[in-house]
């Protein structure tokens, strides 16, 4: 998958151009999604992820 940079913000970009950016910022793990109705986004969802450490735990007979 290819990296883009996105534009530095400026008052002509969209909305939603901040609020990835934004989203962005604060997420270590996780995926952004834009929804797009007739041509346009409408909606941005997030959905962040935290991952756990794992450890190794000895089974006990």
């Amino acid at each position: 998958m290819s990296k883009s940079v996105l534009p530095p913000t400026s008052e002509s970009a969209e909305p939603w151009v901040e609020i990835v950016r934004q989203k962005l910022a604060g997420m270590r793990f996780g995926s952004i999604q834009l929804i797009v109705h007739e041509g346009r986004v409408t909606q941005v969802e997030s959905l962040e992820k935290t991952r756990i450490p794992t450890e190794v735990v000895p089974l006990s007979k």
